[in-house]
């Protein structure tokens, strides 16, 4: 397989979450979002179905975008109906430790089922897919028991010009508030920075570690790890406040890439990456939270998080669209790696000052 199929399977799944999000954040707010998201592991499960039935990866992975990009909305959006702002930053750091943890168990597990035979089948292909099928029914039913908030908001036009209309009108809000726009600004950099970094590091590993892609993996679970640490670690000592004054770890994180770069020793590199997901993880968590709580009082749950989640996807797709066309140039890995990094600095520092100056007006 090319190396451009990994991002393709990975815009496949995302663009559902830019093409839908002014459908996606009125559906999550029509009615209790548990119920909600029960229907849309159900979509899930038709796409888990659809990728066994023989249909082309890339199309099943954007039929299970589709129940993914519905389901994010109606689960961020329930958070921020049941928890008070005070208690924002650890809800958000208990979703992403939880979060990351269920796709390292998840890659782990499909590494040992992948390997195969099971339950007959010559290949773990097939095993592996059915074993998603059954998370995905737990999970939906797991859904049914989540309680209703009983937050209840205004029903929206359902034309699609009208819905497109309201998502663009709630768009530029989010963008133009001082705390929102901020928030929403750092945490779309951090997501397609992130999605990218994935490729990235496999490929350094792979051409500059010389290492094997199975091995390769673990420097990817490094990065996770720390994500665990640094969201726990925000969500216990943190507070919705002191948001803003993380950002100065967004000009550390952009420039630990480079020095990544620079090291050709394993055990060095999984503990520099190991620490890139520890500050990526103390800057998300907060900020996340301070997105919700303005996004919730400028709009509603599940439209704010429907813009947050198509910013953060469209993020993703230029990114990898990038990263692609490096790929097809031959740019070597370590100038990707340095380029990514100082952009992330220089771009943090930008946000910084132009926040400042804002505030003093």
């Amino acid at each position: 397989m090319a190396s451009w199929w990994a991002p393709l399977l990975k815009v496949g799944f995302t663009l559902s979450y830019v093409v839908l999000a002014p459908v996606v954040g009125p559906l999550a707010d029509a009615g209790p979002k548990g119920r909600l998201m029960a229907w849309m592991n159900g979509l899930k499960i038709i796409g888990a179905l659809a990728l066994l039935g023989g249909l082309h990866p890339v199309l099943a992975f954007t039929v299970v975008g589709l129940g993914a990009a519905a389901y994010a909305p109606a689960k961020y959006g329930l958070v921020t109906e049941l928890v008070q702002p005070a208690q924002l930053v650890t809800a958000n750091g208990w979703l992403e430790v939880s979060v990351v943890s269920a796709v390292l168990l998840g890659t782990g597990l499909g590494g040992v089922l992948v390997s195969g035979p099971w339950l007959g089948w010559t290949g773990g292909l097939e095993a592996s897919i059915v074993a998603v099928l059954g998370l995905y029914g737990l999970a939906a039913a797991l859904n049914f028991g989540v309680p209703d908030s009983g937050a209840r908001y205004a029903p929206a036009a359902i034309h699609p010009m009208a819905l497109t209309r309201d998502f663009l009108a709630a768009n530029r809000t989010l963008w133009r508030d001082l705390e929102g726009g901020l928030s929403l600004a750092v945490t779309t950099l951090l997501w397609g920075v992130g999605a990218t970094l994935q490729f990235v590091v496999l490929r350094w590993a792979t051409e500059v570690l010389g290492l094997t892609l199975d091995r390769a993996a673990y420097l990817q679970a490094a990065v996770a790890v720390g994500v665990i640490v640094g969201a726990a670690a925000a969500g216990r000592w943190l507070h919705l406040a002191k948001a803003r004054r993380m950002l100065g770890l967004g000009v550390v994180l952009g420039l630990t890439l480079p020095l990544v770069a620079c090291v050709s020793d394993v055990a060095l590199a999984t503990l520099l990456l190991a620490l890139t997901g520890a500050v990526s993880g103390l800057l998300v968590v907060p900020l996340n939270a301070l997105l919700q709580h303005r996004g919730c009082q400028l709009l509603s749950a599940g439209r704010s998080i429907a813009v947050q989640g198509y910013n953060e996807n469209a993020s993703i797709l230029l990114m990898l669209a990038v990263y692609t066309g490096l790929l097809a140039l031959q740019v070597p890995v370590a100038v990707m790696m340095w380029g990514l990094g100082l952009g992330v600095a220089a771009a943090m520092t930008g946000l910084m000052l132009r926040d400042r100056s804002r505030r003093k007006r």
